[in-house]
């Protein structure tokens, strides 16, 4: 019996057909499994992970395979994106066994749900170093028959070593030095060359891209913009960008670039139209603006929902193949374009021997062409045909964290880049999120055609979709995006908070689900960890929300901040979000309010205030009073007024987009 037909999550949809008997993770599983004595074979992954594709061809549909997982084992297929906090756990666990980790994620559990052993992706046949999976089903099984007592002891002192290591850390400040410090080790780090940091594989440092750029409007550091600029102009140039459709992969298999893994993220083109879209506001770059522009549209136009919200990813594959939609050969270009074809060639690298897999080349655009009408000419006709080839599938479950990071990002690049469509797709994408997730007072993790999923909201759901809510509340001037958001930081901050550490926060809230170790990772890794988004949604919450509750929460975002001083300090790469957050807090943030008796009127100084302030700043407009920001801020002689605040020190109010420019400048 398989128990996934009745799943929201297209992953668990995917295995519903296998010949393994599949149960989805709860309290009933975790019975059987006692019940039988016999352990669980915990398997975790998501739908557009390629090898996590590959293992279910090549095991979970293998008749013989499935016997022994059902004779030996209750199995239980976890899909991460929906329950990232079982994935936590069982993350750390395999990381400390193995040193490593990765998807597809496998585990075995005693039926308490405590692991005795884990690894990732195990293939039909031995390979050096790893056995075939029907092996190790054969051994473990047999382990459990004639060890089981000793498998049990050992997973418990697994347990308590996990939850000694993953403690809060003591609180450590993170000031001027500490930031200026980040730089330094991150410019050691980076990898001059190819852009980007460390080797391959390469993934987007979004996050530390955007601590750079706030450290240099701070700052004025040559430094910090240089590395933004090496980091966003390669992988824009690189295949893990797409070049006809917009949009990036989730990341290079190589250290130049050239060849991407497939799958698109949601949460990754979020956060990187955050980036490019600040960077061409800071510099003027065409490059940015136009990688910021056609990755909104790609978001906006290829994972919008139809009731809403955004979907959570693009499959790294098609037809079972990976990359099949994207790639080109010579041959292909040439019965595409005809007389364009050697220009396009050479200009995209496309070679002969191909750059990825079957003589196949990944686009790439190393150099500006030297016709645009041309180039437009050529991608439209390539991307016409392209969407006439196969299309990989979409994972359409609505994710509410990432919602929230799509939304901020394209209330803030909106704004920047005068594309009110944006704005108003993410305004459609909070409502429906609070319209579906919002139950009983308390936000769910996902949803998917409209049916919301049991899975209770984690931390990062909290934080990232309250964030969200303020950029939205700026963008938009409506009052009620406010109002949501501080209910969803009240909540954060009073289920989420770590008793014994003031400023830690679990992952999960104090009446969730019990597992074998309630997880808490401060870690910024592919996306934002709970906590530092928390911090981030409550130093903008300071600002908007008024002064009732503007020190309360102040107070709170500090207090994170210190205790992550020093995961800052030593390992700057995985805290790209707090480095962005002490940031905001070291420049103020900076707050301009802008009034006026309608948007005609206040139109000017808001538009200048957006080009000129980001850095985790704050920019609201509206009417006298509208909002708690624009509170006892009365026009000047009858005209509209901006004034400019940096912490709790205000200029005198400006009324002219020159003055205000100057007072920004300060």
């Amino acid at each position: 019996m398989n128990r996934l037909g009745s799943a929201t999550s297209p992953y668990l949809l995917q295995h519903a057909g296998n010949p393994v008997d599949w149960w989805q993770w709860g309290v009933e599983a975790l019975s059987e499994a006692r019940r039988r004595n016999v352990p669980i074979l915990l398997s975790v992954g998501y739908a557009a992970c390629h090898w996590c594709h590959v293992m279910a061809h090549e095991s979970f549909e293998d008749p013989e395979t499935a016997r022994l997982m059902n004779e030996n084992f209750v199995n239980i297929k976890v899909d991460r994106e929906e329950r990232p906090d079982i994935d936590a756990v069982y993350m750390t666990a395999t990381q400390a066994m193995t040193g490593q980790g990765g998807w597809p994620m496998t585990c075995f559990l005693t039926p308490d749900g405590e692991p005795f052993h884990c690894g990732t992706y195990y293939p039909p046949q031995p390979r050096p170093g790893i056995p075939s999976f029907q092996h190790l089903l054969v051994a473990v099984a047999q382990a459990w028959q004639d060890r089981g007592d000793e498998l049990r002891e050992g997973a418990g002192r697994i347990v308590e070593q996990l939850a000694q290591q993953t403690g809060p850390l003591p609180a450590a400040p993170v000031d001027g030095r500490v930031l200026a410090d980040a730089v330094v080790k991150l410019d050691a780090d980076a990898d001059h060359e190819r852009g980007g940091f460390g080797a391959a594989p390469k993934f987007p440092p979004s996050m530390v891209l955007e601590f750079l750029l706030r450290h240099h409007e701070r700052t004025g550091s040559a430094e910090a913009l240089s590395l933004v600029d090496e980091c966003a102009e390669a992988m824009s140039r690189g295949g893990m960008y797409d070049q006809l459709g917009g949009g990036f992969a989730r990341y290079s298999v190589d250290s130049h670039w050239v060849v991407p893994h497939f799958e698109k993220m949601l949460y990754d083109n979020a956060l990187l139209l955050r980036v490019y879209a600040h960077l061409a506001r800071l510099t003027g770059s065409t490059r940015a603006l136009a990688v910021a522009r056609a990755t909104g549209e790609f978001i906006v136009g290829q994972l919008g929902t139809d009731e809403g919200g955004f979907a959570a990813s693009l499959d790294a594959d098609t037809l079972g193949e990976e990359g099949l939609t994207y790639v080109w050969t010579p041959g292909e270009l040439r019965e595409a374009l005809g007389e364009d074809a050697g220009w396009a060639t050479e200009l995209f690298g496309v070679t002969g021997s191909g750059t990825f897999e079957r003589g196949s080349s990944v686009l790439q655009l190393r150099r500006d062409p030297d016709d645009w009408q041309r180039f437009e000419r050529v991608r439209a006709a390539l991307l016409v045909i392209r969407e006439e080839r196969p299309q990989p599938g979409r994972d359409d479950k609505v994710i509410a964290a990432w919602n929230g990071l799509a939304i901020t990002a394209l209330c803030e690049a909106g704004v920047a880049l005068n594309e009110p469509r944006w704005i108003v797709a993410a305004d459609r994408a909070a409502a429906a999120i609070l319209d579906l997730h919002f139950v009983g007072g308390r936000l769910r993790r996902s949803s998917r055609h409209g049916q919301v999923g049991e899975a209770a909201g984690v931390l990062e759901d909290y934080a990232c979709f309250a964030d969200g809510l303020l950029a939205l509340h700026q963008a938009t001037g409506d009052a009620n995006w406010l109002s949501e958001a501080t209910k969803l930081l009240d909540i954060a901050l009073d289920r989420f908070a770590a008793s014994d550490a003031p400023g830690a926060y679990h992952d999960t809230a104090d009446d969730a689900e019990t597992l074998v170790q309630r997880p808490s990772d401060p870690g910024d890794n592919a996306s934002p960890s709970g906590a530092s988004a928390l911090a981030s949604a409550l130093v903008t919450a300071s600002v908007l929300a008024g002064p009732e509750r503007a020190a309360a929460y102040r107070d709170a975002a500090e207090q994170a901040l210190s205790r992550v001083g020093r995961l800052v300090e030593k390992v700057p790469r995985f805290a790209g979000n707090w480095l962005s957050v002490a940031e905001a807090l070291a420049a103020g943030p900076v707050q301009v309010a802008v009034v006026g008796l309608d948007a005609e009127a206040w139109s000017e100084l808001r538009t200048t205030a957006a080009q000129l302030v980001h850095g985790g700043g704050v920019v609201l407009a509206g009417e006298p009073d509208s909002a708690p920001l624009l509170a006892e801020r009365p026009l000047v002689e009858g005209a509209a007024a901006a004034y400019v605040c940096r912490g709790y020190v205000c200029d005198r109010p400006v009324t002219s987009a020159d003055a205000l420019e100057a007072a920004l400048a300060r």
